[in-house]
């Protein structure tokens, strides 16, 4: 009797899981960026840090990158 639950591999689940939440970051942070208004030419360093440096780049950018942005009234 062949059993379905054998194939499940929990570490293969969490690695999908991982590697969606990061394309889902990284998806967050470029609408983010094109968004917004930066001074001088901050958005395009900010757009080539975020997809060349794809889960670190967009970590940077909700640390440091939101703060950079210009208010609006």
């Amino acid at each position: 009797m062949y059993n379905k639950f054998n194939d499940f591999s929990i570490s293969l689940f969490i690695w999908q899981t991982l590697i969606i939440l990061s394309i889902g970051l990284w998806i967050y942070c470029l609408i983010d960026i094109f968004k917004n208004k930066f001074a001088q030419n901050d958005k395009i360093i900010w757009t080539l840090v975020v997809i060349l440096i794809p889960f670190i780049g967009s970590l940077l950018y909700l640390y440091i990158g939101k703060n950079k942005k210009l208010k609006l009234n």
